[in-house]
């Protein structure tokens, strides 16, 4: 295990020292187009803190500057969309904790603060007080929506909570992970996507595919955000709510998992065998979950998140991770959504959470969450 560990982190370590210094439109990388990433067009799209994330990640690895001074440079372009509110919505957390939040916890830099804290107060504003859920996405007719991703940007809440002593950006955050447990967890530790409430009453209407593959399938990577998500509420309150609730999705994760021809999951745990649609990023987020889950559980209980990690994460490297020059990223086949969007394509988040998830096997991490 150690050697596999250095030899990942070596080459992860190659792999960066040129990326990270080729200027170009991978400023806020998605994705990579003939071995060469791009970025989002969109500087308040809700996957631009991975980048700067990574950087934050290398940082803390190796103590080199150029990845310090590279994440700063990201943050200060990230200013631009703290001022586009209407473009804003629940992934504010994934922008800014990985982004500012990250500087203020590794620097102690107080405008990073601040920004984090703009970004909390949106995030907070997107809360309806009759449904106890925060808010998804913008426009009239998803005004009573919400979704299954929020649980990994509520840690930001909690963050802001502590950092001004003020309980209340811990009450909607907790009030929303009641709501999911109650409304979004099913009875064999699958979630739903994206509920329907209605907004004036509160009261719950329906469930949505989403980007699974029909309304009552498994997506996975909404399974990996499930299982992330309650393990940092846990971790955070101690509540032990989240903590069983982590373990109960967790344990519907890796049982799907056996099913299957590799550890390495499908976009869908329920969706047709053809076309084989992977989602990489799904058992990289899904592998950080379960690491933090073992961390919190008694001896006896460790091996099972563990080694499901562990597993995760080999498969991964040896089947669909490129170490090449020719190749800017490293995680391939992400897909995007099961009917729509990109398929078995690299994603940026994949490259994240993977390179977060070797840090935390090598107790070199400092929770960015």
């Amino acid at each position: 295990m150690e050697k596999w560990l250095n030899d990942v982190w070596a080459k992860i370590e190659n792999k960066l020292a040129r990326t990270s210094r080729t200027p170009g439109d991978k400023l806020f990388a998605y994705t990579s187009k003939d071995g060469k990433f791009v970025g989002s067009s969109n500087i308040a799209g809700w996957t631009n803190g991975f980048w700067p994330g990574i950087m934050w990640l290398m940082y803390i690895g190796t103590k080199d500057e150029h990845y310090r001074k590279t994440a700063e440079s990201l943050e200060l372009k990230l200013d631009e969309a703290l001022y586009r509110y209407e473009e804003l919505h629940h992934d504010v957390g994934f922008m800014w904790l990985l982004s500012s939040v990250a500087n203020y916890r590794l620097t102690g830099n107080l405008e990073s603060k601040r920004r984090g804290l703009y970004a909390a107060a949106t995030l907070a504003a997107r809360y309806n007080a009759a449904g106890m859920f925060i808010r998804a996405w913008n426009g009239q007719e998803k005004t009573g929506w919400a979704i299954i991703d929020c649980m990994m940007n509520i840690p930001l809440l909690y963050w802001a909570s502590d950092e001004i002593g003020d309980p209340r950006f811990k009450h909607i955050a907790t009030s929303h992970a009641d709501t999911v447990i109650e409304t979004f967890i099913r009875p064999d530790g699958s979630v739903n996507h994206i509920n329907s409430y209605d907004p004036q009453t509160g009261e719950f209407i329906e469930t949505f595919g989403g980007q699974g593959y029909t309304v009552g399938s498994s997506w996975t990577r909404g399974q990996a955000w499930a299982i992330y998500g309650f393990i940092l509420s846990y971790i955070h309150t101690k509540n032990e709510q989240y903590l069983f609730a982590a373990k109960r999705i967790a344990h519907y994760f890796i049982s799907a998992l056996a099913a299957r021809d590799d550890f390495v999951p499908d976009c869908d745990f329920r969706s047709p065998k053809e076309p084989v649609y992977k989602d990489t990023t799904a058992g990289m987020i899904a592998a950080c979950g379960l690491i933090e889950i073992s961390r919190n559980v008694p001896e006896f209980e460790k091996d099972l998140y563990l080694n499901s990690a562990i597993k995760i994460l080999k498969e991964t490297e040896e089947k669909y991770c490129n170490w090449s020059d020719n190749e800017d990223s490293i995680v391939q086949m992400g897909t995007e959504a099961y009917n729509h969007g990109g398929k078995n394509m690299p994603i940026i988040y994949g490259d994240y959470y993977f390179i977060e998830a070797v840090l935390k096997l090598m107790n070199k991490d400092i929770l960015l969450w």
